[in-house]
């Protein structure tokens, strides 16, 4: 979602970046390139004046540290603004002090608010140990009550749900006793949206406020609307006593101006982002993380924070000694590969790195790669796999053709999985790296930083054949 604003921001502040000296002059140039860049993300006119305004004074005001360069104080300066832009802290969800957590979900149809509702009863049960229940109060939107039933079914979260001849407030009230009375600890209320903010939704989304009390009101907003979901959520927030908002479809081609605007017009923190259809692409928003994205600067925590959430720590580990010893084979190496999959897409999870956001602008990630290397593993026997070096050259043969691969596929990763274990086994006794390795972990852009990369953080054993430019499986468009 932020990658058009990012790029923009970017140019704007790279200028800034090189100057042995900041001028009132040169920032002010500086300055206008970003407003230029805020303004073409589709922020609000008044929201990019105030916050290029907060910038410049927070430059010009800031005390000259000699140990650090002035450019690099303009974009700390930078940073902490667009933070503050963004929420400034992180904030979570509101607390029950007793009974189950009441959530009220709302927003304007088509806003993804059902599928939203799910997400976040999932996100309750993994990382908070919650027991959700699910309240199906959406009667307007055909079949939103099944679309509800079926992601709960699903998910294996409990639903309430009515015919739709029910008035919707009293569904959603029989729906938070029932949840009380069977241990349900978190109830979140799908109501239903309009086309368009109109008296009717709002007479009854307050007649649902007014019967179930919710802790919290949650507005579902589409990224992609970009100023129009701005105005909504003014609306909303003008009528109903909002705790925080969730933006959804930020993984889609939008320009970013919309989460920079709709914090400081309704006063209201983003809470969550949804960043894909799957029902655990749902991530907490936390603003000094999403700044750091937007200025190139990564998000490392998050991906730590991803990775131990998919990865099995035993697993991982017991693999890391492996290696050490030389002793990992071709079983390991697809153990590795999955748990790599699960962190999702590999140009997002390198997009996670400081610095690499922009390197991979032009870069073709193919995460088809994954399937062809897994086909090639999978056309092994368990004895091949688990002993690489009987795999002699009837048995690549038979390992192409089983896998719809070329026999210079099968090579290339035997020969690289060789080296690797090789090195491996180097490192493990103390020794420096063996000769050859040139295109091991980048698949052609050399085994180290003064190369073009090395690829993935750690290196995947057997590199990825095809690659170009450091980048596993990469391929400059």
């Amino acid at each position: 979602m932020f990658d058009s604003l990012a790029n923009a921001l970017g140019k704007a502040y790279h200028a800034i970046v090189g100057q042995k000296v900041l001028t009132e002059a040169n920032v002010d140039d500086g300055i206008r390139a970003v407003r230029q860049a805020l303004l073409e993300a589709d922020v609000n006119f008044q929201v990019a004046k105030e916050f290029v305004a907060d910038v410049r004074q927070r430059v010009l005001g800031q005390k000259v540290i000699s140990s650090v360069e002035p450019g690099q104080q303009f974009v700390k300066c930078f940073h902490d603004s667009l933070t503050d832009l963004l929420g400034g802290q992180a904030t979570g969800l509101p607390i029950a002090s007793n009974g189950p957590l009441i959530l009220m979900m709302c927003g304007l149809q088509g806003s993804g608010k059902t599928t939203t509702c799910a997400k976040l009863a999932l996100w309750l049960r993994k990382n908070k140990k919650k027991n959700p229940r699910l309240v199906a109060a959406d009667l307007q939107r055909p079949a939103a009550v099944e679309q509800l039933q079926s992601l709960g079914k699903q998910l294996g979260i409990a639903v309430h749900a009515e015919p739709t001849t029910a008035r919707p407030p009293e569904v959603c009230r029989r729906g938070v006793e029932f949840a009380k009375a069977h241990g349900h600890d978190v109830v979140i209320l799908d109501t239903a949206g309009r086309l368009h903010i109109d008296e009717l939704l709002m007479r009854e989304l307050q007649e649902v406020h007014d019967k179930c009390k919710p802790h919290g009101v949650l507005l579902v907003c589409d990224a992609m609307l970009g100023q129009d979901a701005v105005n909504s959520a003014k609306e909303f927030h003008a009528r109903l006593p909002l705790h925080g908002l969730i933006l959804t479809k930020v993984d889609g081609d939008s320009r970013g101006g919309a989460a920079l605007s709709i914090v400081k017009v309704t006063g209201r923190p983003i809470l969550f982002a949804g960043v894909g259809e799957k029902p655990d692409d749902l991530e907490e928003f936390d603003p000094s993380r999403m700044a750091g994205r937007i200025l190139g600067m990564g998000d490392v925590i998050g991906l730590v924070e991803k990775a131990q959430s998919v990865i099995d720590e035993k697993e991982a580990e017991q693999a890391a000694r492996k290696m050490q010893k030389g002793q990992f084979n071709f079983e390991d190496f697809l153990g590795q590969l999955n748990m790599i999959r699960k962190l999702g897409p590999l140009k997002k999870v390198l997009g996670m790195l400081p610095g690499v956001g922009s390197m991979l602008k032009d870069v073709d990630l193919d995460d088809k790669h994954f399937k062809r290397l897994e086909a090639i593993i999978q056309s092994m026997t368990v004895r091949e796999r688990q002993r690489p070096e009987v795999i002699d050259l009837p048995r690549r043969r038979r390992i192409a053709q089983g896998s719809g691969n070329p026999l210079d596929a099968v090579n290339g990763l035997i020969k690289q999985f060789k080296t690797m274990q090789d090195m491996m086994k180097r490192m493990g006794k103390g020794g420096g790296l063996p000769p050859g390795l040139d295109g091991l972990l980048g698949g052609g852009g050399g085994a180290g930083p003064k190369r073009g990369g090395g690829g993935f953080p750690g290196g995947f054993p057997g590199g990825f054949p095809g690659g170009g430019r450091g980048f596993p499986g990469g391929r400059r468009r």
